[in-house]
């Protein structure tokens, strides 16, 4: 599928940005290709293990590949995903339609989108924080999935009564329509329901 890859360069680059104190993680970390080869692999030992001797006797046999984004706890890569022509192979490592391969990642997008974070802010969080950034579409297609779960959590109706209410605000300066400083407050509610057994 591909050429061989340079584990030479890659430890030259790694030894490189271990001396100039550079994250070897991220956009531009010596680590990204290592992987992207390390999941193609394993997409590849998955397809040669599904393409058996009674799959072959059936006619099927391999039909290409179709390239995919995923993203990474490093960085978004590059993946060939094999095909079949019979479409019965299914990857167990990176599966059909996944686009992210580590839940945290979902996990912290999600909750920065329901902080009420664009996907411009998100992205550029997830690239300080965790070295990477993260396209605004995939935030998207993410969030897009989890729009339902929140619009309902939000609309939810609340219990008539709370054993304990606790009331804080926070108070920032932003500029209002006519563009002049003022002070807003953004309110934290939290409550504690009766417990009925």
């Amino acid at each position: 599928m591909k050429e061989e890859f340079d584990f030479e360069s890659i430890n030259n680059k790694a030894m490189e940005q271990l001396k100039s104190s550079k994250s070897l993680l991220g956009k531009d970390g010596a680590f990204a290709p290592l992987l992207e080869s390390i999941l193609n692999a394993a997409l590849e030992g998955e397809m040669d293990a599904h393409m058996d001797d009674s799959e072959r006797s059936c006619g099927n046999r391999r039909n290409g590949y179709t390239p995919k984004q995923v993203q990474t706890p490093l960085d978004e890569v590059r993946v060939q995903n094999p095909r079949d022509r019979d479409s019965t192979f299914e990857p167990e490592f990176i599966k059909k339609r996944e686009r992210i391969l580590a839940d945290n990642v979902a996990d912290r997008i999600i909750g920065l989108y329901t902080l009420g974070n664009s996907t411009r802010e998100i992205s550029d969080w997830m690239e300080e924080n965790q070295g990477n950034r993260v396209s605004a579409d995939t935030i998207s297609s993410i969030t897009d999935s989890v729009l339902p779960e929140i619009q309902a959590w939000r609309s939810r109706p609340l219990e008539n009564v709370y054993t304990i209410v606790w009331m804080d605000a926070i108070h920032y300066k932003v500029m209002d329509e006519k563009n002049r400083p003022v002070t807003r407050a953004i309110y934290n509610i939290i409550g504690i329901k009766i417990r009925m057994e």
